[in-house]
C-alpha cells in the first residue's frame, strides 16, 4: 500500500469507505429488524400461549370495517390485556367515509335479505350458532384475555349468543300475524309485521358478544341487516365474531353486508345516532351517554333500544335461606369483577340476620381467588382499565367520608394489570350519595332494614330500574314484590341473584336504565314495523261506526 502511487492508494481507501458505509447500513437494517421483530413478538397474538386467537383469524394487524369486504382507513388502535397491561393486537378502525360506505352497503343488502323467507333467515342464524359452537373455547378465551372476565364467564357469554340463535331459529317459524273480526260485511281486518331495514348496534366492553347476539339473531330473523360498532377497548372480540358471521353468509351466497361492521370510537357512535339510514339503534352503555344517544335518535324520529346502568339491590328478609343467600350475593357482587349492569350493588338485610350474613360474606370473600382469568380456579379477574381502578378507589374514599366502614377489601392489588380487592362496606345510610351512585367495580354496600316495606322503598329509590331480587319464604311478600306495589325494575327475581341470565325472557329495565327490551319474550317486536290492514272483498263500501256519507 505504501509503495503504491497516490491514485493507487486512494482506491482501497474509497473501497474501504464504501464497505464501511455498507456495514453501517446493514447494522441499521439489522437493528431496525430487531426492533420490528420485537414490536411484533411483544404482541400477545404472536405468542404460543394465545394461539387460540389465530384460530379466530386474528393477526397482529386487523381491519375494523366490513361491508362484504374488509377495508378501513381510520385510526389504528391497540387492544390491551387488562390482566397484564400488555398489547394484544392492533385494529384499524373505520373512518367516517368507511362508516358511510358500510351503511350504504347494509341498506343495499337489506333489499335482498328482507325478501328471503323468515324460516330461511332462521336457517342462516342456525348456522351462525353452529359456527359459534365450533369456536366456543377460543372465543371464550378471547373474552377473558381482552375483557378480563374469568374463562367460565367468557364461555358462558359465547353460549348466550348460541342460545339466542337457537331461540331465533324457532321464532323464524312462528312470527305471528293476526286476523281480527271486522264489523263490516265483506271485509277482513289483519295485522302484519314487516322488517324495519337497518339495525345499528353499539355494544359496551363488558358483554360484546352476548349483547350483539341478542340484537343480531332477532334482527336477522326479522329481516333486517346490521351495522355493529363495538367498544373501542374490545375491537378484537368484535372482529372475531364478524369474521364468523361473514363466513356463514359467504358460504350461503349472501351479501356479507347483512352483518356489517364499523368499529370505532365516539365519532362513529355519534354518526349512528343522527343517521336517518339507521332505522333502529340499540345502545348499551352508561346512563349519561345513553341519554345523549336517546335524544339524538329521537330528534330524527328514529327508534332506539337503550340498555343502560343498574344500581341493583337484593333484599333478604329474616326468613331468607342463608345457605342460598351467601353464595348468591358473592357471585352477584364479585362476578365479572363487578362490571355487569346486573351486578349486585346494594344488599339490604333485615336487622335480625344482618350481622350473621355480614360475617359469612366476609369469610366467603376471603376465599375468592384473584388472578389470571384464563387460569383454572380464578374467581376474580381484573377491572377493565386504569380508569375503572381510579373510580373504584374514589368510591371507597367517598364511602368512608360518608360514614362507611370497610369490612373487607378496599385496596388495589400490587401486581401487573388492573386488579382490586373485592370490597364490602357497611354502616351507610340507604340514601347517601355513594350508595345512590352506580360504580362499575366489585363494591358491595350492605344496608340494614327493619321491615319489608322499608326495604322495597329503598330498592325503588334509585334512578335506575334494571334488576332486583328478594330472598324470603313468605308467599305474601313474594306476590307483593312482583306486583304493582313491589319492585319497579324490569327484572324482578325471587331467591336467586339479580342476574338476568336466561334468554327466554325479555331483558331490560325502567327509569334511567332506558326502558328497552332485548332477547326473549316479545322483544322481537322492536325490530319490525306493524301494519294494520283492511281488505274489502265485497261490492259495497260501508263505513266503520255506521257512518253514512251519502
Amino acid at each position: 500500500y505504501f509503495s503504491a502511487s497516490a491514485t493507487e492508494r486512494r482506491l482501497p481507501l474509497v473501497q474501504l469507505n464504501m464497505a464501511f458505509q455498507s456495514l453501517m447500513k446493514a447494522r441499521c437494517f439489522l437493528a431496525s429488524g430487531q426492533r420490528f421483530g420485537a414490536r411484533y413478538s411483544s404482541l400477545l397474538v404472536n405468542q404460543p400461549k394465545y394461539a387460540f386467537m389465530q384460530e379466530l383469524g386474528l393477526k397482529a394487524d386487523n381491519v375494523g370495517a366490513f361491508d362484504g369486504k374488509w377495508s378501513a382507513s381510520g385510526e389504528v388502535v391497540t387492544s390491551y390485556c387488562p390482566s397484564t397491561g400488555q398489547p394484544i393486537a392492533r385494529v384499524t378502525q373505520a373512518s367516517k367515509a368507511d362508516y358511510d360506505r358500510v351503511v350504504d352497503a347494509a341498506r343495499e343488502a337489506s333489499k335482498e335479505w328482507r325478501m328471503v323467507p323468515a324460516p330461511r333467515r332462521g336457517e342462516i342464524v342456525r348456522q351462525v350458532g353452529e359456527a359459534l359452537r365450533a369456536k366456543l373455547t377460543p372465543l371464550g378465551s378471547l373474552l377473558s384475555l381482552e375483557v378480563g372476565k374469568i374463562l367460565p364467564e367468557g364461555k358462558g357469554e359465547v353460549q348466550e349468543h348460541i342460545d339466542i340463535c337457537d331461540y331465533a331459529l324457532g321464532l323464524s317459524r312462528s312470527l305471528p300475524g293476526h286476523v281480527f273480526p271486522s264489523e263490516r260485511p265483506g271485509h277482513a281486518l289483519l295485522e302484519q309485521w314487516n322488517p324495519l331495514g337497518v339495525v345499528g348496534v353499539i355494544t359496551a366492553f363488558n358483554f360484546p358478544m352476548a349483547v350483539y347476539g341478542w340484537n343480531q339473531a332477532l334482527s336477522l330473523v326479522c329481516g333486517n341487516t346490521i351495522v355493529w360498532k363495538g367498544a373501542p377497548s374490545t375491537p378484537l372480540s368484535v372482529v372475531a365474531i364478524t369474521k364468523i358471521c361473514a363466513d356463514v353468509l359467504e358460504a350461503n351466497g349472501l351479501p356479507g353486508a347483512i352483518c356489517s361492521l364499523a368499529q370505532g370510537g365516539a365519532d362513529i357512535g355519534r354518526a349512528m345516532a343522527i343517521d336517518k339510514r339507521i332505522d333502529l339503534l340499540s345502545f348499551t352503555g352508561s346512563c349519561k351517554t345513553g341519554h345523549e344517544v336517546g335524544v339524538a335518535v329521537q330528534n330524527r324520529f328514529g327508534r332506539h333500544i337503550l340498555e343502560l346502568g343498574g344500581n341493583n339491590a337484593l333484599i333478604a328478609m329474616d326468613d331468607a335461606d342463608i345457605s342460598l343467600l351467601v353464595p348468591a350475593a358473592l357471585f352477584n357482587a364479585v362476578g365479572t369483577a363487578g362490571q355487569r349492569c346486573t351486578t349486585l350493588r346494594r344488599l339490604i338485610l333485615h336487622e335480625k340476620i344482618h350481622d350473621e350474613v355480614v360475617g359469612k360474606l366476609k369469610q366467603a370473600y376471603s376465599q375468592v381467588r384473584v388472578g389470571d382469568p384464563l387460569e383454572d380456579g380464578t374467581l376474580l379477574g381484573p377491572l377493565h382499565n386504569k380508569q375503572a381502578v381510579e373510580n373504584y378507589m374514589q368510591a371507597i374514599e367517598d364511602a368512608k367520608r360518608e360514614g362507611g366502614q370497610v369490612v373487607t377489601g378496599g385496596k388495589p392489588i400490587d401486581r401487573p394489570g388492573h386488579f382490586v380487592e373485592p370490597t364490602i362496606i357497611t354502616g351507610l345510610e340507604h340514601n347517601t350519595p355513594i350508595v345512590m351512585r352506580e360504580t362499575f367495580a366489585p363494591i358491595l354496600y350492605i344496608l340494614k332494614c327493619s321491615s319489608f316495606e322499608q326495604a322495597v322503598g329503598w330498592n325503588n329509590e334509585v334512578d335506575q330500574g334494571l334488576t332486583s331480587s328478594l330472598f324470603t319464604q313468605d308467599l305474601g311478600r313474594i306476590f307483593h314484590w312482583v306486583g304493582p306495589q313491589g319492585s319497579d325494575c324490569g327484572v324482578v327475581n325471587v331467591n336467586i341473584p339479580t342476574s338476568g341470565a336466561e334468554i327466554g325472557g325479555a331483558f331490560g329495565g325502567e327509569k334511567h336504565t332506558g326502558g328497552g327490551r332485548e332477547s326473549g319474550s316479545d322483544a322481537w317486536r322492536q325490530y319490525m314495523r306493524r301494519s294494520t290492514i283492511t281488505i274489502n272483498y265485497s261490492k259495497s263500501l260501508p263505513l266503520a261506526q255506521g257512518i253514512k256519507f251519502e
